[in-house]
């Protein structure tokens, strides 16, 4: 029997198999603030100024607003990034 992700302190993604999955989980909130707009936004840009044939920049897009979506779900995002933040202070306060 396996583990249920809910039990093991793992979040629950939503599924992402395609775009508007993607969309949809970016509008519900699970990104970064801010982030369902970019992503239209860049989407439309990529879209617009991409050659039929060569939709890799599309590509490229979805998998970095996934990344985002899986890393702010990750419950050691945060303290990773606190972290990160305290040791570049303490970084610069001994440059001083």
């Amino acid at each position: 029997m396996t583990a249920d992700p809910a039990d093991s302190g793992t979040p629950r993604l939503p599924a992402m198999r395609t775009i508007g999955e993607l969309r949809a989980a970016l509008t519900l909130g699970y990104g970064f603030p801010g982030d369902a707009d970019d992503f239209e936004a860049e989407l439309a840009r990529e879209i617009n100024h991409a050659d039929p044939a060569d939709l890799s920049g599309v590509v490229r897009l979805v998998e970095e607003f996934r990344g985002r979506i899986i890393a702010r779900q990750d419950p050691g995002f945060d303290a990773a990034v606190a972290t990160a933040a305290a040791e570049i202070r303490a970084a610069r306060g001994h440059q001083r």
